[in-house]
């Protein structure tokens, strides 16, 4: 399939990848193995190296399917992004491609909980308009501060940081924003659907997701109200569900990507978020405070 691409400033013609997906990640290889064994009542036992045993129901499942041009998972900033610029390339060269994306949270946004610091750059180019169209970012930048934190003091120093023209916003409120915006331009939505499983043609190409089964009990057996996942098919699918999405490394791991692309081994630094609810009379819009030190020993 010839497509376009998703350059925001430009139009050029892109071949599709043989696999059939696209896709950003990389993959932690697991070291133990897991064994295991069937009983006659359906169930697939599984052995983990930790000992326990779970059960898997190892009977065939019937799903419906539906049919798509471009499968998306993730309503994140990317995914979300993506659709959009699909079908403003859509309207521009006069074609109608259907793009639907599948969102585990129960509503876009629920799974996006951080604040940010946001430079519209981007925004600008995706839809010139977002201020005119109520966009969720209302507070610039007012001001930048770094400070050196001791158990006791705050010490000031030069801030390395330039926030002028940002913005101070709630990534979970502007990816909403973005729902809507792709949703005007006719992208169909799923949220409350996690992506389970990669689908694969008789050629081992990737045409498509499932999304999980529902009504499944704790030992892999089916309730009472089992029902089985959606078969989500697409002659692209797009993986938009984050650095480490379990989707994005079953495909690393089974075409070799990383050995492929030469890709480097991500690393990652443990994080905190806070929320904290301060009086209106110490509270400075926009301000933004970046700090070191403690708690966090040498």
């Amino acid at each position: 399939m010839d497509g376009y691409s998703l350059n925001s400033t430009k139009i050029e013609t892109f071949n599709r990848s043989k696999y059939g997906f696209f896709s950003s990640g990389y993959l932690i290889i697991p070291t133990n193995i897991a064994t295991s064994s069937r009983n006659g009542n359906g169930l697939l036992n599984v052995q983990s190296p930790a000992g326990g045993v779970r059960r898997f129901c190892s009977e065939p499942v019937s799903r419906d399917s539906m049919n798509y041009d471009v499968v998306i998972v993730g309503a994140g900033p990317a995914g979300l992004s993506a659709a959009i610029r699909l079908k403003q390339l859509c309207k521009e060269k006069d074609v109608d491609l259907s793009v639907c994306v599948v969102e585990k949270g129960a509503e876009v946004g629920a799974h996006i909980l951080s604040g940010n610091v946001f430079e519209p750059r981007a925004l600008n180019e995706l839809l010139p308009q977002w201020k005119q169209e109520e966009a969720p970012i209302h507070v610039p930048v007012s001001s930048d501060k770094f400070w050196l934190l001791s158990k006791t003091r705050a010490f000031s120093l030069p801030c390395p940081f330039n926030n002028e023209g940002n913005y101070v916003i709630s990534l979970s409120q502007l990816v909403r924003w973005l729902g809507l915006k792709a949703e005007e331009l006719g992208v169909e939505i799923y949220p409350g659907f996690a992506a389970s499983e990669i689908l694969y043609d008789t050629s081992n190409k990737v045409i498509g997701i499932a999304t999980n089964d529902m009504g499944v009990a704790k030992d892999g057996s089916r309730k009472h109200n089992f029902q089985p996942g959606v078969e989500l098919k697409g002659r692209i699918t797009l993986l938009g569900e984050g650095c480490r999405g379990s989707l994005s490394e079953k495909v690393i791991r089974k075409y070799n990507l990383r050995e492929k692309g030469q890709g480097q081994h991500q690393t990652y630094a443990l994080g905190i978020k806070e929320v904290w609810e301060i009086s209106a009379d110490k509270h400075e819009p926009g301000s933004v405070l970046h700090t070191i030190g403690w708690p966090l020993g040498s």
